[in-house]
């Protein structure tokens, strides 16, 4: 009897989770243009400006992710520990004084030939890689709280100092959220992190809320933005303006005002009630429904990889934007404290949407080596 030996087939894509990827850049390339095309004539005299570089992100993008699509997963456990010392090295240099490129009173690009790179971005891969790796390693000992907790925790202390120097407290607590997930996924003892959670990570979120004036006021203002109309809640009241102009079918494509110097950042933090105002409360549920399918997907894929690091590795990709859009979105919506995070694949903004489209990639090539 001959034995049957299962290959990959190399041209084919998981189109439950390339196609929604695909309609949601699409629709932000759109989105980009329609929220941005009066910022863009205003600030650089060419309504296109911001519409022509995200096209340009775009290509990038699905280029990286055609490319991370052929590349075996498995070579990232062997870059492991080049990755986590290349995002150490970035964000140091994002530090160093003339080498960061400051935006709003954030320190958080690099900038090369009018180049921008945010390294966040390839820290948050980074960590993700690590968590995998190490989780996997460890398997035999995870129980132990010097070998399965203490050393991902010290590692995520050092991403978090060097992104705290930015600053970007909306990136840490991605990151924190993302690793605390995966250490529960990764059989790391449920009373370890939950007593940790306790003693540590929420006083320290409190005290980093406290600390601060403008900090404390955003999170007032998140309990009633109506006090602070000219101040930390204005943001949250014109996207909500947005959102109840835009009812159920929206005002049509290139018709919001919110958008017209009324709503800051309308092409990045903001751009989901851009599309609440435009595309109305059924363009609201048609985005959020293409994110539940990445999430179940990304989620299907993790469940049935049986090595335990393209397990996580997918569990990982698969979290990190799920977060950021549930956040992102909480925040438009006024269910959570503003936070400068972008919308994946929709937001204006070359590190996020060149990242997420090369993880997209990544979690393609857990997919296909299934059938190996």
């Amino acid at each position: 009897m001959k034995r049957r030996h299962h290959k990959t087939n190399y041209l084919s894509y998981d189109l439950v989770i390339l196609l929604p990827v695909l309609f949601l850049t699409g629709i932000g390339i759109a989105m980009v243009y329609s929220a941005s095309s009066a910022i863009a004539l205003h600030d650089y005299k060419n309504e296109y400006y911001f519409f022509t570089k995200q096209l340009t992100f775009a290509g990038l993008g699905l280029c990286g992710m055609l490319i991370c699509r052929y590349i075996p997963y498995r070579l990232y456990r062997n870059l492991t520990y080049v990755l986590v010392a290349g995002a150490f090295v970035l964000l140091g240099i994002v530090l160093m004084k003339g080498m960061g490129h400051e935006v709003k009173d954030a320190i958080r690009w690099l900038q090369f030939n009018g180049i921008r790179f945010q390294p966040v971005e390839f820290a948050r891969f980074a960590l993700i890689v690590f968590m995998g790796y190490s989780l996997t390693k460890k398997q035999d000992e995870i129980e132990s709280f010097s070998i399965g907790f203490l050393p991902h925790v010290i590692v995520l202390l050092i991403f978090s100092v060097l992104i705290l120097m930015q600053p970007d407290y909306g990136s840490v607590a991605i990151f924190w959220m993302m690793a605390w997930l995966l250490m529960f996924a990764g059989r790391v003892r449920l009373s370890q992190l939950s007593l940790s959670a306790l003693i540590f990570v929420l006083p320290a979120a409190v005290f980093l809320v406290f600390s601060s004036d403008y900090r404390l006021k955003r999170c007032m203002s998140f309990l009633d933005p109506w006090q602070y109309p000219k101040a930390e809640g204005y943001q949250v009241i014109h996207s909500l303006m947005g959102f109840g102009s835009g009812g159920i079918w929206g005002k049509g494509f290139g018709q919001g005002y919110q958008k017209l110097f009324y709503l800051p950042d309308p092409h990045t933090d903001f751009i989901f009630s851009v599309i609440g105002e435009e595309g109305g409360l059924r363009w609201v549920l048609i985005v959020m429904s293409l994110y539940i399918i990445i999430l179940w997907r990304g989620l299907e894929i993790a469940r049935s990889k049986r090595d335990f690091f393209g397990s996580l590795l997918a569990l990982g990709i698969t979290i990190s934007i799920s977060l950021q859009a549930v956040i992102n979105m909480g925040v438009n919506l006024s269910i959570l404290p503003t936070k400068g995070l972008t919308l994946p694949f929709l937001s204006y903004g070359g590190s996020s949407l060149v990242i997420n489209l090369a993880l997209i990639g990544v979690l393609m090539n857990i997919w296909a080596s299934q059938k190996q």
